[in-house]
């Protein structure tokens, strides 16, 4: 599946040693996740006044944007689109999820939730949901044996529950709020000590799997921090259900998925959780409660684009591909938006498009990198068939590896589109908080390299793979650190767009 590092890459950093380094990682196939864009930071923290001409030209962007908003959301010669919560009812991936969404419904309807096993064959009872042989192998350990005792974490949940805004969750029988009496008696240390744990073995399985973006999530404020290793684990997991091999013993893939999806539901509507796993993420949605469930639904169904026999391993148009882009990618920055918050005087609703832009242009990257390797090993082409058909490439001389004057030709034509879509995300870094901006302006900066090295290979994707060496990203981080500052407005670097 093309799911990967870059959309989390995309969200923090790039680096490593003593600068730490960028986000975006989940398995071998590289897909992609992401954020918000890049330019210089124009706004000053939110405890420091704003002069004049700063408010002049925020306000600029700001009515700038929302006119583009208003008129289609068209971005200079390109659609930025949010497609959030799109149901493809054509699509066969998406109808046979719904129906086994509801068989599985109507299975724990008649018999409970015990009428269905769930998971992957392994250690039974004691192995949680999308969690296999191949992650407890990568972690070291068992994931989640810290604490077996179900009714210990479900007295967590009813704590964390008691301390949620007012209205975050709705009243649900099996998510009981705890009484002040209750809080007084309870030993609430024990439970802050088990949300602790859930939070550090959140951390161990993003070390273990995406060493780089673990490392990019040491620039952010230690809530930030935690926020984002609850959510790189709920992707994590959720690729294992739709992506890992699965035994003949184990469950269906779509089974596992339709009950993964209502543990998500049930954790966002009513604060209810099924494992210690879970306390983390709950935490993570009742400390940031603008958290929106959308996009982890939306990248749910991205994965399944990517199904053998459900999905699509051919798109007609950029427009199809875009659709696909935004749900492996685009989803990302939108899920860590309320966690890197906004400067002073711009909301999410104006950063989001500079966020969906730099989710595209990570995709398109990871597409162009990979054409050879997707074609050859995995049967896919991602390139849109009518860009292939107007500069003359077909599907037979992509998975022969034959590279000729009409592939550079359309290659430089797709780094020009991505390009493009970096360039929008250029306004998204200074809508970021301060602390935020830097893990992002150097996750684009590196990342964007990648495009460079194509060209450094002239456009041959088909037998080669373009690589930035850790180095060469280490090297980039004084010019990211930089770009966020507000001189770098008057003097930029060279080559840079002022």
């Amino acid at each position: 599946m093309k799911f990967a590092n870059v959309a989390l890459t995309g969200l923090v950093v790039i680096t490593a040693s003593s600068l730490i380094s960028q986000i975006h990682a989940f398995t071998p196939q590289s897909r992609g996740l992401s954020h918000v864009g890049i330019s210089q930071s124009r706004q000053q923290h939110k405890h420091m006044s704003v002069s004049p001409m700063e408010e002049t030209e925020n306000a600029s962007d700001r009515t700038k944007i929302e006119n583009e908003l208003a008129s289609g959301r068209i971005l200079e010669d390109g659609p930025v689109i949010d497609f959030g919560s799109i149901k493809d009812t054509t699509s066969t991936a998406e109808r046979a999820l719904a129906e086994a969404r509801k068989e599985y419904i109507s299975a724990i309807a008649s018999g409970g939730k015990g009428a269905v096993k769930l998971g992957f064959a392994g250690d039974g009872d004691t192995r949680l949901m999308g969690i296999n042989d191949d992650v407890v192998k990568e972690v070291g350990h068992e994931v989640g044996a810290f604490c077996n005792d179900n009714t210990k974490v479900q007295n967590c949940a009813a704590y964390l529950r008691a301390t949620a805004p007012k209205g975050l969750f709705e009243e649900h029988a099996d998510a009981p709020l705890m009484s002040e009496n209750e809080m007084k008696a309870i030993d609430t240390s024990g439970l802050t000590a088990l949300l602790e744990e859930a939070y550090v073995e959140s951390g161990l399985v993003t070390e273990a799997f995406a060493k780089t973006f673990y490392l990019g999530t040491q620039l952010l404020p230690e809530p930030a921090q935690r926020a984002v290793w609850a959510i790189y684990v709920w992707c994590r997991r959720t690729d294992e259900i739709v992506d890992a091999p699965r035994e003949p013993e184990d469950v269906n893939m779509l089974t596992d998925l339709s009950a993964w999806e209502l543990r998500l539901e049930n954790v966002f509507r009513y604060g209810i959780v099924e494992d210690v796993l879970d306390l983390a993420l709950l935490d993570c949605k009742i400390k940031y409660p603008k958290l929106p469930i959308d996009p982890f639904v939306d990248m749910v169904r991205g994965m399944l684009m990517d199904i053998p026999d459900l999905g699509q391993d051919r798109y007609e148009t950029f427009e199809e591909l875009h659709l696909y882009c935004y749900r492996v990618a685009g989803t990302v920055g939108l899920m860590v938006m309320p966690v890197f918050g906004c400067a002073q005087g711009y909301t999410e609703a104006i950063a989001k498009e500079p966020a969906l832009s730099l989710g595209v242009a990570f995709q398109i990257t990871n597409i162009l990198r990979d054409v050879g390797e997707d074609a050859v090993t995995r049967g896919r082409i991602y390139l849109p068939r009518d860009d292939m058909e107007k500069f003359g490439v077909t599907e037979e001389q992509i998975i022969a590896q034959r590279l000729d004057d009409n592939y550079k030709a359309m290659m430089k034509f797709q780094i020009e589109r991505a390009r493009m879509y970096y360039d929008r995300a250029l306004r998204g870094v200074p809508m970021l908080s301060p602390e935020s901006r830097l893990p992002v302006q150097s996750s684009l900066d590196c990342y964007g390299k990648i495009l460079d090295k194509i060209e450094e290979n002239e456009y041959d994707t088909l037998t080669k793979r373009a690589y930035v060496s850790k180095w060469e990203k280490l090297a980039t981080i004084p010019f990211s650190w930089y770009r966020t500052l507000d001189i770098s407005k008057v003097l930029p670097i060279p080559g840079d767009k002022n």
